[in-house]
């Protein structure tokens, strides 16, 4: 039922910001890429001209292996060399405006007003009391790790992270409360946050190829749940990977109905965990959770539920930042998996494969650096260039953004390119190396629930 169309490029800002992605760094990528093609040339004109080939071929290649073969695609790889600046050009110079720019401004001006009520008397409400002891093994000697800002949405508060001593688990102290909980994940992942949420979790197939492999190890399911599945990117992936398995969804937000009526989980289910491990017992042959745990008030609750709904014979597979690799040191505030203020919890991996085996679980697999996701370095420019120039229309901002706010973010967005590129790749050589190591920034955990006896 879709009808293909000119490409215009006087819509493609619009449409750029429509997939979630920092205009200004998205056309700054393109044109330093072609200024390093000049370069190949200059210096070394024999592989600069195979470099300007494969450039042009690019068309072709992504299109290699599929049925689709656009009309204009012999004259888009040809002329590669000469359209690519002038869309570049036209793209800057898009004034054109979608529905969905329309109707992210009204969202934007309801928004504000509802901040603008929420802020009146400060956020002092938005936390519960300090905690004098570890929720995990109730230790006393505690070390405060970071104190950072909500980096990124740049929402008003500072968050502490404070490690036990005694068992290592690091967690929020002062805790967010229901209605900081309320506020601070408000427009993350939904509203305003949907859409490059969404992005970022559609560029994460290298993950969702290691969490496939990893259970395919090690059973055959017939079926599958995986909590906190947002809109279900995990499970349409792993579609592929597992034909004819049924793959249901849990989320608290309303991803969960968009999951379901795209049809990549084929029952979704929204709220609590906890709240549906009666009525789910047994159910499941694998139980997933990924990047879940550590947004729980209560991790124990949740793996209660998790021993609950898998099926005797069946897994449970975890997968969660590493607070023990030295990276999150050396990032601190600017380490990404510290998310804050929405990362409550996070758990070592030897205290979560105690409280596995404590429910009957018995790990079968723990990978720290297969797990790796090389996005540290990269992750850390973008919370550095977003927290000093923070988006001047966040609703929330203290006073509406100007013309002059908004060209000053762009600029500090078009010079961070040479940082990203240069932290990815960094990112990708250290990958390399942790991945062969157990100094990952994340880890997964493999657990089988023995047959019933």
């Amino acid at each position: 039922g879709l009808r293909a169309v000119p490409a215009d490029p006087a819509t493609s800002k619009a449409r750029l910001r429509a997939a979630g992605a920092i205009v200004a760094m998205s056309l700054t990528g393109g044109v330093v890429g072609y200024l390093f093609l000049a370069a190949a040339v200059a210096l070394n004109p024999l592989w600069g001209v195979a470099a300007l080939v494969v450039y042009s071929l690019q068309p072709y290649l992504a299109l290699a292996g599929t049925p689709v073969r656009p009309a204009d695609r012999h004259r888009a790889a040809w002329l590669r060399l000469l359209a690519e600046p002038w869309r570049w050009l036209r793209t800057a110079r898009g004034t054109w405006r979608s529905r969905y720019d329309r109707d992210r401004d009204e969202l934007r001006e309801q928004a504000r007003r509802e901040y603008a009520v929420e802020l009146v008397g400060g956020t002092d409400r938005f936390f519960e009391p300090v905690r004098e002891d570890c929720p995990w093994c109730h230790g006393r000697q505690l070390t405060t790790r970071v104190i950072t800002s909500d980096r990124v949405q740049g929402k008003p508060g500072r968050f502490t992270l404070v490690e036990c001593d005694g068992c290592a688990h690091v967690f929020q102290n002062p805790r967010l409360s229901i209605d900081g909980l309320d506020f601070y994940y408000r427009d993350v992942y939904d509203r305003l946050g949907e859409d490059s949420t969404e992005h970022a979790f559609g560029l994460s197939v290298a993950s969702y190829a290691g969490r496939a492999d990893l259970v395919g190890r090690h059973t055959s399911p017939a079926n599958w749940l995986d909590v906190g599945t947002g809109h279900g990117h995990f499970c349409t992936y792993a579609q592929k990977i597992f034909p004819g398995v049924v793959f249901d969804g849990l989320d608290i937000s309303d991803s969960i109905d968009d999951a379901q009526r795209r049809g990549w989980v084929t029952t979704g289910y929204r709220g609590l965990f906890p709240d549906f491990a009666e009525k789910l017992a047994g159910s499941y042959d694998v139980v997933s959770m990924h990047h879940y745990l550590e947004h729980t008030r209560d991790p124990r609750a949740e793996l209660d539920a998790a021993a609950q709904v898998v099926a005797p014979g069946g897994h449970l597979l975890i997968e969660v930042p590493n607070p023990a690799t030295r990276l999150a040191r050396l990032l601190r505030g600017y380490w990404v998996p510290y998310f804050q203020p929405e990362h409550l919890n996070l758990l070592p991996v030897r205290n979560l494969t105690a409280a596995l085996i404590d429910r009957g679980l018995q790990p079968v697999a723990v990978e720290l650096g297969r797990a790796h996701q090389p996005c540290d370095f990269a992750g850390a420019v973008l919370l550095g260039v977003n927290s000093l120039f923070p988006d001047p229309d966040r609703p929330w901002a203290p006073e509406p953004g100007t013309r002059g706010r908004r060209l000053l973010r762009q600029t500090a967005f078009v010079a961070a390119v040479p940082l990203l590129i240069a932290g990815n790749l960094l990112d990708q050589l250290l990958g390399a190396a942790i991945a062969r190591t157990e100094g990952g920034n994340c880890y997964r955990v493999l657990a089988r629930k023995p047959e019933a006896q």
